[in-house]
């Protein structure tokens, strides 16, 4: 969950609308299994290059 509340709100909602609209039950859960292993990896995002901007400390 740390994974997901730590990427911008604009991915956040396009995984849940895009896992929602799935018609299929299969097909949700497969959308869902690559949510979490994108957000397991770090680096990708709907399966393009997702570099997270670091926020520094001021």
């Amino acid at each position: 969950m740390d994974a997901y509340f730590s990427r911008p709100p604009y991915q956040q909602n396009d995984y849940i609308g895009w896992i929602t609209r799935a018609k299929r039950d299969d097909t949700k859960q497969k959308r869902l299994n690559q949510m979490i292993e994108e957000l397991k990896s770090g680096n990708l995002y709907m399966k393009m290059k997702y570099n997270p901007k670091r926020r520094s400390d001021i």
